[in-house]
């Protein structure tokens, strides 16, 4: 098959290779990747502008292996914006920076799968304003514990007076994303969002826990905050597993969540566009404007502690 080419937010984008199979189980090609992307881009590029951007690619296929590619090759269009930033550990790398349509579509036509931003923007690297809790299941039959955890951890952030935000990883559990305002360092954040963690296995100790080792978790869920840390990633809004089946990373309503028959895949590729029709939208959309300082968060978390 010739090259295929997308005109997306104003610029003509060439795939090349459209037939290459991505994904056997499904038959995505490179050309329904490309086509997903441009298609989802309204509501998945408010959650990538401006942030550092790391991309999974997989440029034969999942079943040949991939890899996270964090820095951006000397030959992209002059329109894919990219930053540089300070490497943990020393020195700099060029990212990428998602801020339109074609770049979405141009990292599909690099086999780029997967896309994890930052939690922290380009204008504030060192203060994100982004908090993340991945419930982390070990097992395929523990997403009732996985539900019953996130609506635990909604009540407390409500209590706090922080917003939350929940969705479906695409992979085996879900993540809780609570916009903040960007004024204390990672280190801060991480340390916050642990001892809000610890009150959440506090209340169900028998089925959650915050130990790092698998061998000390018992059977119990992790709950994992340890991507709050300056580098570090998490998988987008809207982005595409390296699975079978394709699964999306879904943006979810709380409502949602309430839902037996949700798990970590639910959604994929070939029925995501019919969702967001359905349901008019991003349940994430103008998530930046929910952002609150975590001031008052601690404070109040303080006092929860000290019932």
């Amino acid at each position: 098959m010739s090259d295929e080419t997308f005109r997306v937010g104003g610029r003509t984008v060439t795939v090349t290779h459209p037939d290459k199979v991505l994904i056997t189980d499904g038959g995505i090609t490179k050309s329904d990747l490309a086509t997903y992307y441009a298609a989802v881009a309204p509501v998945m590029v408010p959650h990538l502008r401006g942030r550092p951007l790391s991309v999974q690619r997989f440029p034969d296929g999942i079943d040949g292996g991939g890899f996270m590619q964090k820095h951006t090759p000397p030959s992209v269009p002059s329109w894919v914006h990219h930053a540089e930033v300070d490497k943990v550990g020393g020195g700099t790398v060029d990212m990428y920076v998602c801020d339109n349509a074609a770049t979405l579509v141009h990292l599909a036509n690099q086999a780029g799968l997967t896309l994890h931003p930052w939690l922290s923007t380009v204008r504030s690297v060192h203060t994100p304003d982004r908090l993340i809790f991945d419930l982390d299941p070990s097992g395929d039959d523990e997403f009732e514990t996985v539900r019953m955890a996130a609506r635990t951890l909604h009540g407390i952030l409500d209590e706090l007076g922080l917003r939350s935000f929940p969705m479906t990883t695409g992979s085996r559990g879900l993540h809780v994303t609570v916009p903040i305002a960007p004024r204390d360092e990672f280190d801060l954040v991480r340390a916050f969002a642990l001892d809000v963690a610890r009150e959440l296995v506090a209340r169900h100790p028998d089925a959650l826990t915050t130990e790092v080792r698998k061998a000390d978790r018992k059977g119990r869920l992790f709950v994992d905050t340890l991507r709050n840390a300056y580098g570090q990633h998490a998988v987008a809004p809207y982005s595409v597993r390296p699975l079978p089946g394709a699964p999306i990373a879904t943006p979810l309503d709380w409502s949602e969540v309430d839902d037996p028959k949700l798990t970590a895949r639910t959604y994929a590729l070939r029925d995501i566009e019919p969702r967001l029709a359905k349901i008019n939208g991003d349940p994430w959309q103008g998530i930046g404007r929910q952002a609150r300082s975590l001031a008052e968060a601690r404070r109040r978390l303080a006092s929860l502690g000290a019932r």
